[in-house]
């Protein structure tokens, strides 16, 4: 943890120094509002080499992005950035007290942008694929495998989808259903599509030149320029939990139009919050920096409201 800072009320505490995090961050010191934004080092994104899908952006690495966002954030005078971790988030008075170890400090309002943390399918060797090699979104790293055989990693309803996102890129498509079971209809999809579908148990991946060797229990190997895989996740922080946020059925913090959570004074941006109109959490740099853009804005009219309250009709 780093030394402990002067006691200073914030106007808003930003918690996650990601695409949403820093985007809020750089809407609320234009407003001139006094922010502080908390950054842990830990991203979702953090094995990823490169980011892609991204305008201006397409193909530059995480931290290049986060760097030069920094630089923005560093002229603003109200905006403070701060490498530390939150441990909580408490109600105090009319705003609240974020703690971080034995400090803290007050302020008006709260940004939660703290992400997810993905749960990869117990594939040995899969988890140091990940983020390279291995991927969820087609959107934000198919097009770097385009005629290369890929696989989708499952034997759940995602793989027809996302087999059939990828059948214009890729040379070759298979899925490994690792020893799980294909219902009739999704079978019948695939094969009508040319899909191959490996029913064997998968023994192990291992990194090859052109990507990936794809070992069986039984049967000859398969190489593959990439996988796509279903990764299970949850709140990467402790903060839904400690304030009671409703959740929705994906496991994302439930938040309304306007980025509003269910506790007054506490918004939420980027992949750990969604609509219930939306089928669940977007995981694009895009999504979460225009998501954090939202909150800010609606975070600020929130504070500008209580400051200059509606008179009272006679």
């Amino acid at each position: 943890m780093s030394a402990t800072h002067p006691l200073t009320s914030y106007d808003a505490v930003v918690i996650g120094g990601g695409p949403a995090g820093l985007q809020a961050a750089l809407t609320l010191g234009r407003m001139h509002r006094r922010v502080l934004l908390l950054d842990s080092g830990e991203y979702r994104n953090a094995t990823a080499e490169h980011m892609h899908n991204v305008v201006t952006n397409d193909g530059r690495p995480p931290a290049e992005f986060r760097a030069a966002a920094r630089a923005e954030l560093a002229a603003y005078a109200t905006v403070t950035v701060r490498e530390d971790t939150a441990t909580a988030v408490v109600p105090d008075g009319d705003g609240y007290r974020v703690e971080l170890g034995a400090d803290a400090v007050p302020a008006r309002a709260v940004l939660l942008a703290t992400g997810l943390r993905d749960t990869l399918p117990a594939v040995p060797g899969l988890e140091p694929l990940f983020g390279t090699v291995a991927a969820v979104c087609p959107y934000c790293h198919g097009h770097e495998l385009s005629g290369k055989p890929v696989a989708v990693l499952g034997s759940g309803p995602h793989v027809t989808r996302v087999a059939f996102l990828l059948e214009r890129i890729a040379s070759r498509l298979t899925v490994l259903a690792d020893g799980g079971d294909l219902d009739v209809d999704t079978a019948t999809l695939l094969a009508d599509a040319g899909v191959a579908v490996r029913p064997e148990p998968v023994k192990e991946l291992v990194r090859s030149a052109d990507g990936a060797t794809v070992r069986f229990a039984d049967g000859p190997d398969e190489e593959v320029g990439g996988i796509f895989v279903a990764a299970e996740f949850g709140q990467r922080a402790p903060f839904a939990e400690q304030l009671g946020l409703d959740l929705l059925p994906s496991g994302a913090v439930g938040v309304d139009a306007m980025a509003r959570t269910s506790r007054p004074g506490v918004f939420a941006a980027g992949d750990m919050a969604h609509t219930a109109a939306m089928p669940g959490p977007m995981a694009s740099v895009l999504m979460a920096a225009a998501a954090g853009q939202l909150a800010a804005v609606s975070l600020d009219a929130e504070l500008l409201g209580r400051d200059h309250p509606a008179p009272t009709p006679a």
